[in-house]
């Protein structure tokens, strides 16, 4: 079922509003005392071949953290900028070259706080397609999408424990030659659950 812009907006707004005191998800627990830092991500949807996509990126080896992994366009907020919106669409323009003006904000998800104390707020928006992206080479190597239905598919993806701590990870089958997993993975289905399209 493809649900209409205005059906995404409606329930990132529902699911904000009932989880208004809630910190989000936490991929491990927070110490008292711990200082967060700002980030933001944008989770940009894209609409073509009569289907909604997710697009995401793949990070060089030479960035300083998290080289060769998928994620969404995003990064620490910089020093002036008052809301998440603003951070994940500096990020998304320089990262990948979406111009801020042709992005169409939805919503936001619950903030998400991981293991490396960022406190990412994962902000909702619709890009045009096709659209010329200006990738910059030092940190993206690809920028690729996947179908939102297929993202949807409980049996493309699975959930587990890891024995050493008492976090859980969840890692998507291989698409396309890329593999989601990790803190963008679990954005991805908080996204799906919120907007209740999770088969």
């Amino acid at each position: 079922m493809n649900l209409t812009e205005e059906q995404f907006t409606q329930k990132l707004l529902t699911a904000q509003q009932n989880a208004a005191d809630s910190i989000g998800y936490a991929e491990i627990p927070v110490k008292p005392g711990t200082v967060l830092k700002c980030a933001a991500v944008l989770i940009p949807l894209t609409f073509y071949k009569e289907e909604w996509h997710m697009l995401f990126t793949r990070r060089t080896d030479h960035v300083e953290s998290h080289k060769g992994q998928v994620s969404f366009p995003g990064g620490a907020c910089d020093e002036g900028e008052t809301t998440p919106e603003q951070t994940a669409l500096r990020e998304a323009e320089e990262e990948i070259g979406i111009k801020p003006a042709e992005v169409k904000i939805l919503g936001r998800l619950s903030h998400m706080i991981t293991i490396s104390n960022f406190r990412v707020s994962p902000i909702v928006g619709v890009v045009p397609w096709p659209y010329t992206f200006k990738v910059a080479g030092i940190e993206v190597a690809r920028v690729f999408t996947i179908p939102l239905l297929w993202l949807a598919n409980k049996s493309n993806y699975w959930e587990f424990s890891l024995r050493e701590s008492d976090r859980s990870l969840i890692a998507y089958h291989p698409y396309d030659g890329e593999l989601l997993w990790g803190a963008t993975a679990r954005m991805t289905v908080n996204f799906l659950k919120t907007v209740d399209i999770l088969k």
